[in-house]
Protein backbone atom coordinates (compact mmCIF):
# COMPACT_ATOMS: atom_id res chain seq x y z
CA UNK A 1 0.00 0.00 0.00
CA UNK A 2 1.03 3.59 -0.53
CA UNK A 3 -0.06 6.93 0.96
CA UNK A 4 0.93 10.42 -0.17
CA UNK A 5 0.91 13.83 1.47
CA UNK A 6 1.83 17.20 -0.01
CA UNK A 7 0.56 19.91 2.35
CA UNK A 8 0.66 23.41 0.83
CA UNK A 9 2.51 24.75 3.89
CA UNK A 10 5.39 22.31 3.35
CA UNK A 11 5.86 22.67 -0.42
CA UNK A 12 8.07 22.00 -2.36
CA UNK A 13 8.36 18.99 -0.04
CA UNK A 14 6.08 16.01 -0.43
CA UNK A 15 5.91 12.76 1.48
CA UNK A 16 5.14 9.10 0.82
CA UNK A 17 4.55 6.15 3.10
CA UNK A 18 4.96 2.74 1.47
CA UNK A 19 4.26 -0.58 3.13
CA UNK A 20 6.78 -3.39 2.79
CA UNK A 21 4.96 -6.41 4.21
CA UNK A 22 8.25 -8.04 5.24
CA UNK A 23 9.73 -5.17 7.28
CA UNK A 24 7.25 -2.35 7.94
CA UNK A 25 6.43 1.10 6.58
CA UNK A 26 8.89 3.39 4.82
CA UNK A 27 8.53 7.17 5.12
CA UNK A 28 10.02 9.03 2.15
CA UNK A 29 10.53 12.80 2.01
CA UNK A 30 10.96 14.49 -1.36
CA UNK A 31 12.22 17.91 -2.45
CA UNK A 32 10.59 18.20 -5.84
CA UNK A 33 11.36 14.87 -7.52
CA UNK A 34 14.41 14.02 -5.39
CA UNK A 35 14.11 11.74 -2.36
CA UNK A 36 16.00 13.39 0.50
CA UNK A 37 15.12 11.11 3.43
CA UNK A 38 13.81 7.62 4.08
CA UNK A 39 12.94 6.11 7.41
CA UNK A 40 11.60 2.69 8.38
CA UNK A 41 8.83 2.40 10.97
CA UNK A 42 7.11 -0.72 12.33
CA UNK A 43 3.49 0.38 11.81
CA UNK A 44 1.51 2.84 9.71
CA UNK A 45 0.53 4.75 12.84
CA UNK A 46 4.20 5.11 13.81
CA UNK A 47 5.05 6.29 10.28
CA UNK A 48 2.34 8.97 10.39
CA UNK A 49 3.39 10.09 13.89
CA UNK A 50 7.05 10.18 12.91
CA UNK A 51 6.23 12.28 9.83
CA UNK A 52 4.31 14.73 11.97
CA UNK A 53 7.08 15.06 14.57
CA UNK A 54 10.03 15.12 12.14
CA UNK A 55 8.59 17.15 9.26
CA UNK A 56 5.33 18.69 10.51
CA UNK A 57 3.12 16.64 8.15
CA UNK A 58 -0.47 16.94 9.40
CA UNK A 59 -1.96 13.61 10.46
CA UNK A 60 -5.09 14.12 8.33
CA UNK A 61 -3.22 15.02 5.12
CA UNK A 62 -2.39 11.43 4.10
CA UNK A 63 -4.25 10.03 1.07
CA UNK A 64 -4.18 6.36 0.14
CA UNK A 65 -3.09 6.06 -3.50
CA UNK A 66 -2.61 2.31 -4.06
CA UNK A 67 -4.54 -0.48 -2.41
Amino acid sequence: MRWESAPDALRPRSFVIEQDVKVGFYVYAYEGNRCTHDYLQDTFEQAVGFSERRFGVPHDSWKKTIS
